[in-house]
């Protein structure tokens, strides 16, 4: 059994995202802790693009680990320190999540994170 995602046109669906996504019993599920724009020498990236274009990339470093790709995301969590980054985020995640079926998808402006330099963090489920 594949990989289902759900979008009942009785809810409304505001953005590239699934409402839902049903995962088979027999399928390996990988979720990925909060990425940030952290490099591998411990770098933190100086502005909000860098940062999430990083995060993404350490998402793929991980995905990768594992067997899977940014195809593989069934769930994705975003978290931004000021709700004017929402347009950067969603085109930095338009480079990595490039068509349907869209993974199911959250998003929250929150106070802070770890380290007050951070200004995104994002974390995942994929599944294959």
């Amino acid at each position: 059994m594949a990989i289902k995602f759900h979008n009942p046109k009785t809810v409304t669906l505001a953005g590239k995202y699934s409402l839902g996504a049903e995962v088979p019993p027999d399928a390996r599920v990988l979720y990925v802790s909060g990425q940030v724009g952290l490099d591998s020498r411990g770098k933190l990236a100086p502005t909000f693009e860098k940062q999430a274009l990083q995060a993404w990339k350490n998402i793929g470093q991980v995905l990768k680990a594992a067997g899977m790709g940014y195809k593989d995301i069934v769930k994705l969590t975003s978290f931004i320190t000021d709700a004017r980054y929402i347009a950067a985020n969603r085109a930095a995640r338009d480079q990595f999540i490039t068509g349907e079926p869209y993974p199911a998808s959250t998003l929250l402006v929150v106070q802070g994170l770890a380290d007050p330099a951070m200004l995104v963090e994002i974390e995942c489920v994929a599944a294959k």
